[in-house]
């Protein structure tokens, strides 16, 4: 399988996704596994479509709740941050690691 052949069965997974979320689909699935030709068996797909998936949403869950805590954080004065803000910043720092991991292929577990 090629990446062409991923981006249409992914297409005919999710027809009514967009051909940029098709091309990112491809990149975590094929991320995903150790060789792509493991994604051509329709069972291995669904799976691992499926990990993918909820990797995916821990990690966007995990960003939007610490974007609302960054923005909160923002408002505050930086010389009078609390041990607890210096922790909110170290945790989002880890948040967007988790995130960039899922796109460059490392299989670390996300949720540390």
């Amino acid at each position: 399988m090629n990446c062409a052949e991923l981006a249409e069965r992914i297409a005919d997974l999710q027809p009514e996704a967009e051909p940029r979320d098709v091309a990112r689909l491809c990149l975590l699935l094929s991320n995903a596994v150790d060789t792509i030709d493991d994604l051509d068996d329709a069972n291995s797909l669904a799976q691992i479509w499926q990990e993918v998936g909820w990797r995916l949403q821990a990690a966007t869950d995990q960003h939007a709740a610490m974007t609302e805590e960054l923005e909160t954080l923002a408002r505050s004065d930086p010389r009078k941050f609390t041990p607890d803000q210096i922790w909110v910043l170290i945790r989002a720092i880890k948040v967007q690691s988790q995130v960039l991991r899922l796109y460059v292929g490392d299989t670390a577990p996300i949720v540390e």
